[in-house]
């Protein structure tokens, strides 16, 4: 099922234009990388005694996956898709 665009008539900005297509030259798996590697960096900061350190660094899994998700929907559907300018 796909999702219908309900925004026809509108196009986006020209800051939501630079943001893509700056975003879409990342390849996904950075942040997968990114992800895993800051749970690795986490876990060994635990290891090491560094409490708080550790749920700061492990924490930013979540935005990297997200940002992720961002990159590849950006990829898909992006503004280029639906707008000419």
């Amino acid at each position: 099922m796909e999702f219908e665009n309900k925004n026809k008539n509108k196009s986006e900005g020209k800051g939501t234009k630079a943001i893509e297509s700056q975003t879409a030259k990342i390849p996904s798996q950075v942040f997968l990388w990114s992800a895993l590697g800051s749970m690795a960096i986490s876990a060994g900061l635990k290891i090491a005694g560094r409490k708080h350190t550790a749920l700061f660094v492990g924490q930013w899994a979540a935005p990297f996956l997200l940002l992720g998700i961002y990159n590849k929907l950006v990829k898909l559907d992006g503004h280029d898709k639906h707008d000419n300018g």
